[in-house]
């Protein structure tokens, strides 16, 4: 008998509804997993129906990585819940240095979400997995009670291949090195926080959200002694800036002038009294190297689409207090600390 021919009525993907028996383990989840998720998602792996996955990889060193997905609202300028929670984990992996392989996909449901905002973001999901030449080979689904969460929660755990050779990790950075930032930061914050708050600007700012790994290939390939990657997600690029003189115990200096802002998103960030090192990004990375070996890596980014507009941002000093200090557009230094607070909740 074949999967079409199980159940008495097709799911009503334009009227229907989330109900709790689309967790509970019998036939409607059956159905929601048939109809809906594997639908999408379809592969060899998927299409064994086991609680796992079973696979082989290729030769070199595994990378685990796994991100919660909260983001508000569902659907914004320039992806969704969806394609996040796909570019989100592959970009974890592949601030390793490694190729991404396969993801595992959590869902947790409320009681009452349209099943056709659901087939949305799983469509989403799936075409940025093919996108980015990954497979999403095992998941598993969760209902709550109306009202106890806030429409779909995402988790996605990605695995994935370091090749030999390459040692890339947050405590390699090196007094001397150089900073590196692929493109303008702050885009994926704003664009959340426009469409959460209904702001209107005169330019639609649309997230940055994007998988990397073709990018960071590119970089090794040219420069395979690249020291740190890191993506600067929810805290943005001065809390990463921090990460990484932490983790290496060392102090970095960056230039206001060469941090790549678009000028839509620096009159935001002034007209809401936030500023644009601290807001979240999700398609942008900060790569540490030699400081000689800094201008072939810039050429190499600039060639990607991903890194059309990076830049050299600063240097890697000796400080054993791990300071971050960033030299303003007037001339004077001002210290970049950590983020305090929250300054944009539910930004992913």
């Amino acid at each position: 008998m074949t999967a079409k021919s199980r159940f008495s009525a097709r799911l009503d993907l334009e009227q229907g509804r989330v109900d709790m028996s689309h967790g509970a383990g019998g036939r409607a989840m059956a159905q929601l997993i048939d109809e809906l998720f594997r639908q999408a998602l379809d592969n060899e792996w998927l299409a064994q129906g086991n609680d796992q996955a079973l696979f082989s990889v290729p030769p070199g060193r595994l990378v685990m990585s796994t991100d919660g997905h909260v983001v508000s609202p569902l659907f914004f300028p320039g992806g969704d819940i969806g394609s996040l929670a796909v570019h989100g984990t592959i970009n974890d992996v592949a601030m390793s240095g490694a190729r991404p392989l396969h993801l595992a996909a959590g869902f947790i449901l409320e009681e009452g979400f349209p099943l056709a905002d659901l087939a949305r973001i799983v469509a989403s999901l799936a075409q940025a997995a093919r996108e980015a030449g990954v497979t999403v080979v095992t998941g598993d689904t969760k209902v709550v009670e109306r009202g106890k969460g806030d429409g779909v929660f995402i988790t996605t755990t990605g695995i994935g291949v370091v090749p030999e050779g390459v040692s890339i990790s947050g405590d390699r950075a090196r007094p001397g090195d150089a900073i590196l930032v692929n493109g303008h930061i702050g885009d994926h914050g704003i664009a959340i926080l426009s469409q959460r708050e209904n702001l209107g600007f005169d330019t639609v700012i649309q997230s940055d959200s994007a998988a990397l790994h073709g990018l960071v290939a590119d970089m090794i390939a040219a420069v395979p002694d690249i020291h740190c990657l890191r993506d600067p997600t929810r805290g943005g690029l001065a809390t990463t800036l921090n990460e990484l003189a932490q983790q290496s115990g060392v102090g970095l200096r960056v230039r206001e002038t060469d941090i790549p802002v678009r000028e839509a998103v620096s009159a935001a960030c002034e007209l809401l009294g936030l500023d644009p090192v601290y807001v979240a990004n999700e398609g942008k990375l900060v790569a540490i190297c030699p400081a000689e070996a800094a201008e072939t890596l810039l050429a190499v980014m600039r060639r990607h689409p991903l890194g059309a507009h990076a830049a050299i941002i600063g240097e890697v000093v000796e400080d054993p207090l791990g300071f971050v200090q960033m030299q303003t557009r007037f001339g004077g230094e001002r210290l970049l600390d950590w983020l305090a607070g929250e300054q944009l909740p539910r930004i992913c």
